[in-house]
């Protein structure tokens, strides 16, 4: 019995150690790592071969067309969110969901209100893969910052920017379609068209064309 305890209490201490090792091996993104690449090829109808997406274009993809697409192993992704209205909910739970479904190294960053540009800050200082962006109150502050980091990759889903440079792509339809302040609410806009469906559809599709390299584009779900 004297024996026992300490051998056990070794034992105890190497499991945890492992287990510990383990959870922090593929969460250091302080390290590099490979460049992402699409699992999976885009169905027929996501774009049109003989007219190819030109910058600031929009692309309106055969539904399902992006399902087969999947981002490779340890996708890093940074979840910028602001805002707490239905819209925005459905969109950052799609987004979750999508991660989780998909094993995305995903991270949040709620951003203030009042001022989100330190939040997209801390969210491009995490060096992720790509940025999702969740919420109209975001638009605007993307729209000032994103010209200046034309090496991070954004998404913008249910949303987009007026005059979005290469590295920013948006997911968006006729229910959503806001474009900043200065644009104004579009007439269409419905928030019950942010179902969930409609929701996971956007993040798929948006991270099919991020990883074909379609960016700087809409995506527009019909």
């Amino acid at each position: 019995m004297t024996m026992r305890r300490p051998l056990r209490a070794v034992a105890v201490l190497a499991t945890a150690t492992a287990l510990l090792a383990g959870c922090n091996s593929g969460s250091d993104w302080s390290k590099p790592h490979a460049a992402p690449t699409p699992v999976g090829s885009l169905g027929p109808g996501f774009v049109d071969p003989s007219a190819p997406p030109v910058p600031e274009g929009t692309v309106t993809p055969r539904p399902g067309s992006w399902s087969g697409v999947h981002p490779s192993k340890d996708y890093r992704v940074v979840l910028l969110t602001v805002g707490d209205d239905a819209p925005t909910k459905a969109l950052v739970t799609a987004v979750k969901e999508w991660a989780d479904d998909e094993d995305v190294d995903l991270r949040t960053v709620v951003a203030d209100r009042g001022d989100p540009v330190p939040g997209i800050v801390k969210a491009m200082d995490m060096g992720p893969d790509l940025i999702v962006s969740a919420g109209n109150d975001l638009v605007d502050p993307l729209a000032l910052v994103t010209a200046n980091h034309l090496d991070q990759q954004f998404l913008v889903v249910g949303a987009e920017l007026a005059e979005p440079t290469h590295n920013v792509t948006a997911v968006d339809w006729s229910g959503a379609s806001f474009r900043g302040e200065g644009l104004g609410m579009s007439s269409t806009y419905d928030p019950a068209s942010f179902t969930a469906q409609r929701c996971a559809a956007a993040i798929r599709a948006g991270v099919a064309a991020v990883l074909h390299s379609m960016t700087g584009i809409v995506v527009w779900l019909d």
